[in-house]
């Protein structure tokens, strides 16, 4: 959640947003299921409780907030809706103490990337020193609060490759549907959806060339989980720092940093590698071990990825041997109770606004927030339909018309027809209670105006129109409204 000066539209990192939410969510929530504080270097960066864990995704301009994972026998998406939407409430509420709002767009309209912004905003997680320090990475560049509407779908272990290429192969859909970043530092930029492109950026001049290889579209689709990894470990990738505990906190815990710079295929095949501790720099022999194998899974940030956490962790002699078996992961992953979803990175984070709800209704902007979740969730549960699709556009078309869809949006008529497809697909895999929350992207594809489509028109009129800056009249006008503001007939 972009995060901005209720008055100016300025972005804001916040700093009484956490004790205003403590005490809204202590007030709400019945007694000893109050929010349970995290802290790094003296500053809260997270709540958490039954519900969701309201945090901070890079810097403190950028909110977060991750729900429980929600079952269908629960009621599925209209109980999720409802989970997300107190949530909402409580996150809209807290963050008057600072005075701030919540903007409709998937990043910050104006606001500064430099390193004196940059040390001022980020949130002080130890894995950012090494990705700055050790790998180079700019990460800089995204710290005008770049924001997604991530839809996390759990699948079958049989099913998990088929589902991470259909949501690849079709990212241009929800890309060009939720498309919400047409401005950056305050100028147009001619993109309908600017935020994918900070990869890129990031990765210039980068200390590892494979690190920028994981950002891109991959060349085919996988085959099986075994192949899904060798894509991701493969030589002339250099492995992330790993950590020393086989269970921890993998943004925040001590790792080594492998001397030498291998592949993570490398030193897994090996008897040990000399590192060093990425806080204190004391010389490490690190042992190869699954458990360096499950937290390396966050070594990937395309447009979709695979994330799972197994029950127990084999043998490192077993895991390699599965690996080397076609189907040999999916028996593994099975046999150790690995729970494995589908996250969804494409959408860009879109909230109903007085825009939206002016020109399509209530009934479309209440179901916004849900829409891209509901996307995933019908498509997922269409799997052969959605793989049919795949094979009949063919991957090399699919990987051009993402490309188009950053820049077009739904203007595209090819791309177009293909969202049509799509819709088509979730619509046959939601039940009849269900389909609503599909309403927006149904408005966007008929109407062709995407949220980028109203925020240039809101900056255009500004410059002639509006007596205060133009980007105070765009934050009046793409406030993301509370849940409770929007009244449904």
């Amino acid at each position: 959640m972009v995060v901005a000066d209720a008055a100016t539209g300025r972005s804001l990192p916040v700093r009484h947003y956490f004790s205003a939410l403590h005490e809204r969510l202590t007030a709400r929530l019945p007694a000893g299921d109050g929010p349970r504080a995290q802290e790094l270097e003296g500053r809260c960066v997270a709540l958490s409780c039954a519900e969701a864990e309201y945090g901070l995704d890079n810097g403190f301009n950028l909110l977060e907030t991750s729900t429980r994972p929600v079952r269908s026998s629960e009621g599925g998406l209209s109980a999720l809706a409802a989970l997300v939407n107190r949530g909402l409430e409580d996150v809209f509420h807290a963050l008057e103490a600072d005075h701030a709002m919540v903007l409709n767009a998937s990043q910050h309209p104006d606001c500064p990337r430099d390193m004196e912004w940059y040390r001022s905003v980020c949130v002080p997680r130890p894995i950012y020193r090494e990705l700055v320090g050790y790998r180079g990475w700019r990460h800089w560049e995204g710290v005008d609060a770049k924001a997604q509407n991530g839809a996390n779908v759990q699948v079958k272990v049989a099913d998990a490759v088929h589902a991470v290429n259909v949501m690849i192969g079709l990212s241009a859909v929800h890309t060009a549907l939720f498309a919400n970043s047409p401005l950056e530092s305050g100028r147009e930029t001619g993109l309908k959806e600017t935020r994918l492109t900070v990869w890129p950026r990031v990765f210039h001049g980068s200390r590892f060339p494979g690190d920028a290889m994981l950002t891109c579209f991959p060349p085919r689709p996988f085959l099986d989980l075994g192949d899904y990894f060798r894509w991701m470990f493969r030589p002339g990738t250099v492995s992330r720092s790993l950590p020393m505990a086989r269970r921890h906190d993998y943004k925040s815990a001590p790792t080594v940093l492998l001397e030498g710079d291998p592949s993570l295929s490398a030193f897994l095949v090996s008897k040990g590698w000399q590192g060093r501790r990425s806080d204190t720099a004391e010389p490490v022999w690190l042992v190869p071990d699954a458990a360096h194998f499950e937290h390396s899974q966050i070594a990937n940030f395309f447009d979709a990825r695979l994330r799972y956490q197994l029950g127990t962790l084999p043998e490192l002699d077993d895991l390699l041997r599965a690996w080397r078996t076609p189907g040999g992961l999916e028996t593994l992953f099975e046999a150790h109770g690995a729970e494995i979803y589908v996250e969804g990175r494409s959408p860009g984070a879109g909230f109903a606004d007085q825009a939206l709800l002016q020109e399509a209704g209530p009934a479309v902007a209440a179901g916004m927030v849900m829409c891209p979740m509901a996307l995933q969730w019908g498509v997922l549960q269409r799997l052969d339909d959605a793989g049919e699709l795949i094979s009949r556009y063919g991957w090399s078309r699919l990987r051009a018309l993402r490309d188009r869809a950053l820049q077009y949006g739904v203007e595209d008529a090819e791309l177009r027809a293909l969202c049509r497809e799509v819709l088509g697909i979730a619509r046959c895999g939601l039940g009849p209670q269900e389909q609503r929350y599909l309403a927006y992207a149904e408005y966007v594809l008929e109407s062709g105006r995407t949220g980028a489509d109203r925020m240039l028109a809101t900056w255009r009129a500004g410059a002639a129109e509006c007596s205060q800056s133009r980007l105070a009249c765009l934050a009046e006008r793409h406030r993301a409204l509370r849940p409770s503001e929007i009244v449904e007939d």
